[in-house]
């Protein structure tokens, strides 16, 4: 009953703790002589890369900020300034993580034996893409279509990116789609596209932590963030929230149980 999964990409099948970014979002900001921290750069992360930078200067203490260190507002003009200097950035920290999340491989496996169709979604930019897509695929992860941020006028939360990777792939209704997203404003791109969302905990943006930092907790440390990670995906409207892609199958079995009952995702917000 479930024909395809658009994924994201950072911190839900590569990049285990989506840390690519967030260097080169400190250090871009840090060049015009304004400090931001790593939790200022995660806050809304899974948005396109210049939407989220706007998004940070926008933050108080960022403003008060760039205004001492600049002179100026932070506005339109500030934003290309650091967007100039994070891309190449984040483009040069890609490959160091590029990783399949441990149980990636496992799950794209059991989707092809299915023949549930794999397309992708992400915040990232073209150019960073071109870096990227080659890595994972030499590991075995190549959805038929991606959209990046900037590919059309609206990023996320907007369906646009969801839409044309259904329009591109020939799949509908949207309820035998999936997104399965780390971030917040990536569940709530697929609940306005009308599709199933599944909500990452500890793989991705959430924790934020690599794998032998998650694995370095006890099972209470391990619980307690496994539950204030899901707060978030699941106020953005997460159908489901699961550890990891590994648990993707299960999670899809739960769904295919409710679409057999008759249940569809239904509008959100």
């Amino acid at each position: 009953m479930i024909k395809a999964v658009v994924f994201d990409w950072a911190g839900t099948v590569v990049d285990h703790g989506s840390l690519a970014p967030m260097g080169a979002f400190v250090r871009a900001f840090g060049q015009f002589g304004v400090t931001i921290t790593v939790a200022d750069a995660r806050g809304p992360m899974g948005s396109a890369k210049r939407d989220h930078i706007k998004t940070v200067g926008a933050l108080p203490h960022v403003a008060k900020a760039w205004r001492e260190a600049q002179g100026s507002d932070f506005d339109d003009a500030a934003i290309d300034a650091i967007f100039a200097v994070f891309e190449p950035m984040n483009v040069a920290s890609v490959e160091a993580h590029s990783a399949l999340i441990p149980g990636a491989k496992q799950t794209l496996d059991w989707l092809a034996a299915r023949d549930i169709r794999i397309g992708a979604t992400t915040g990232y930019t073209r150019p960073i893409m071109a870096v990227l897509a080659p890595l994972a695929a030499a590991q075995g992860f190549s959805p038929e279509v991606t959209v990046c941020a900037g590919d059309f006028a609206a990023g996320r939360p907007a369906p646009l990116q969801m839409w044309h990777v259904m329009s591109a792939m020939g799949i509908w209704p949207a309820h035998a789609v999936v997104k399965l997203d780390d971030t917040p404003v990536g569940i709530a791109e697929g609940r306005a596209a009308g599709t199933w969302a599944v909500g990452l905990t500890l793989s991705g943006n959430m924790a934020g932590l690599t794998e032998a930092e998650l694995a370095a907790l006890t099972p209470a440390e391990t619980a307690a963030l496994r539950k204030t990670a899901a707060v978030p995906l699941l106020a953005a409207g997460a159908h489901l929230v699961i550890d990891s892609i590994a648990g993707l199958p299960s999670a899809i079995a739960l769904l295919e149980a409710r679409i057999a009952n008759g249940e569809r995702p239904g509008p959100y917000g």
